[in-house]
């Protein structure tokens, strides 16, 4: 573990072996990370969550997964309730000045690129990649392996292994993505089936989606994942540009 001087780490944080804290960085005592997280200077995390009726008494606070890298400026604000906890999983990389706002929960190997804007209670699923200067609205959820464009606008659940620009505007599958994780060629087909089954008819997506799932027509993990992912949320769900609706992405 290293420690250098300046850098502010309260008493009872709770830091794994291997961590790194760079010059002005603060890990409040609201915190816990795993082996080889790298905080970079003047990040704070563990701060108090921005949020008016907020009890700073309450005892809540961050978890950070192992070999994370936060870069320069940015913040990860704790839980509002007491016992809960902000998360990020292990292997992310979030790039300077982002903020990640009090009860998200990132999943394992989320990359978010610079001054990335997280609201609180968002959702982000493993893989998944969010472009710089994106903002991201309160409660919403960004599935697995998802690509979101820079400067994009989230106030709706973007569903896995999609990629959204603009404002809540998907343009197509992660297809770049996808290869890069070796999927199976049946895989990938059967994802953009599913895509085109809730993006093409017309209907309610959830029920398009509930009923994709009924038909026992899909088999591979990553297709079913992608239709059970219509079943939750409170957000509504991005939709589909003109044209896009084959499931294919611009990067195929």
């Amino acid at each position: 573990m290293t420690i250098h001087p300046t850098a502010i780490v309260e008493d009872g944080a709770q830091l794994g072996a291997g961590c790194v804290i760079h010059p002005y960085a603060i890990v409040t005592r609201h915190c816990v990370l795993g082996d080889g997280v790298i905080v970079h200077s003047f990040a704070v995390v563990g701060g108090d969550p921005q949020d008016l009726g907020f009890d700073p008494a309450t005892r809540s606070g961050v978890r950070i997964g192992a070999r994370t890298v936060i870069r320069e400026h940015v913040t990860i604000h704790r839980a509002t309730k007491a016992d809960s906890w902000t998360e990020v999983g292990a292997g992310c990389f979030l790039m300077v000045s982002c903020h990640v706002a009090h009860d998200c929960r990132l999943a394992d190997k989320v990359i978010m690129a610079n001054a990335v804007l997280l609201a609180g209670h968002v959702q982000i699923g493993g893989g998944a990649f969010v472009g710089g200067g994106a903002v991201v609205h309160q409660f919403a959820r960004i599935g697995e392996g998802a690509m979101i464009g820079g400067a994009a606008r989230v106030a709706r659940d973007v569903p896995p292994f999609t990629m959204m620009t603009e404002r809540d505007e998907v343009v197509g599958l992660n297809v770049v993505g996808l290869r890069r994780r070796a999927l199976p060629r049946q895989t990938v087909e059967e994802l953009k089936r599913a895509f085109r089954e809730v993006n093409v008819s017309v209907g309610n997506m959830r029920e398009l989606a509930a009923g994709a799932l009924a038909s026992g027509e899909f088999s591979s993990g990553e297709a079913r994942r992608f239709l059970e992912f219509f079943g939750e949320g409170r957000r509504g769900f991005v939709r589909a540009r003109r044209g896009a609706a084959e499931g294919e992405s611009s990067g195929d």
